[in-house]
């Protein structure tokens, strides 16, 4: 309209913004380019081998259906914590199957998890006692 825009959402929420401020600010296109990144992390205890995980989660991210080739899926260590290793997983995929690709990719990584007997990552505190 001449003074606002109405918008439906992907969650079905209709959304009425003013036209100054849709001229005004940024805005974002989820759906303009043909293929949309995934973004997970996966979380691994201290004592997982974290390049052998990130082997393992490509070889996984590789086979979730609708996952494209170009970009090819990136499986990376992204940061350490006291926890352990942080593993970032981006798959790329068509805008219609992001929401299949993000969960199966979810899915992977607790399957990777799992079969590879990998312990759950847990914070882990050490207390010393000493006696003045």
């Amino acid at each position: 309209g001449l003074f606002g825009t109405t918008i439906v959402t992907p969650d079905n929420v209709m959304t009425l913004v003013g036209n100054g401020k849709i001229f005004a600010d940024t805005m974002q296109n989820f759906s303009a380019l043909p293929a949309r990144r995934v973004e997970r992390t996966a979380q691994l205890a201290g004592s997982v081998d974290a390049l052998d995980a990130v082997v393992r989660l490509k070889a996984a991210v590789a086979q979730i259906p609708n996952v494209v080739q170009s970009p090819a899926p990136e499986v990376n260590v992204l940061d350490f914590n006291l926890v352990g290793p942080v593993i970032s997983v981006r798959p790329y995929c068509n805008n219609q199957h992001y929401w299949q690709v993000y969960f199966d990719t979810n899915e992977a990584i607790l399957r990777v998890a799992q079969e590879a007997g990998w312990p759950a990552p847990t914070p882990a505190q050490f207390v010393q006692v000493r006696q003045v």
